[in-house]
């Protein structure tokens, strides 16, 4: 992620404790992150990984998606492959391409993501309950749990549900997985 994303993503990180009236502490029990590594996160001086970023969408109930669009300018109707914002957190081993840029009166958008061998990423609810999601996988294989159920999702193949608690995405290999998620808001 660029430093001024980076930058833009602290500011508005900030903006939302602050339009709740939280503090620190607060987002932090919410979100059970330390109250310094917020701090750090709002003073841009760490990246966030994409753990740490799955909890504070719960805690502010948006998707990673439109928290990221939030710190981007209006989006267009068209976006060139070029220009759609592209968030890695290399030590998970995903890489995030929001294709579709979010828009506030829409309720689907299209993510590209891609998981080295062995990635596994566990996310502990939904950033919005009932969040549904479509997950195409274009190369790999992707294991994802959701609902209590694992399912080994190969190329070509496509999984869909509604996201109502804890879900986990895990790369098992050989090769590294590459897949669509369309996300629908409720």
């Amino acid at each position: 992620m660029g430093e001024d994303i980076e930058a833009r993503l602290a500011a508005r990180l900030a903006e939302l404790r602050a339009e709740r009236g939280w503090s620190l502490e607060e987002v932090a029990r919410r979100a059970d992150v330390s109250r310094s590594t917020l701090s750090r996160l709002e003073r841009a001086e760490i990246s966030p990984t994409a753990a740490l970023l799955g909890r504070l969408c719960v805690a502010y109930e948006r998707t990673m998606s439109q928290l990221l669009a939030e710190v981007e300018s209006e989006p267009p109707q068209l976006v060139r492959a070029d220009r759609q914002t592209v968030w890695q957190d290399e030590a998970s081993g995903f890489t995030r391409r929001s294709v579709s840029p979010p828009h506030p009166g829409l309720r689907g958008e299209i993510v590209e993501g891609v998981l080295r061998p062995g990635a596994d990423i566990s996310y502990d609810g939904p950033p919005v309950p009932g969040l549904e999601q479509h997950i195409w996988v274009l190369e790999g294989a992707l294991e994802v749990t959701a609902g209590g159920a694992a399912h080994l999702i190969r190329a070509g193949d496509c999984l869909r549900f509604r996201l109502w608690d804890r879900s986990r995405f895990r790369c098992p290999g050989p090769d590294p997985v590459r897949y669509a998620l369309v996300l629908v808001l409720p």
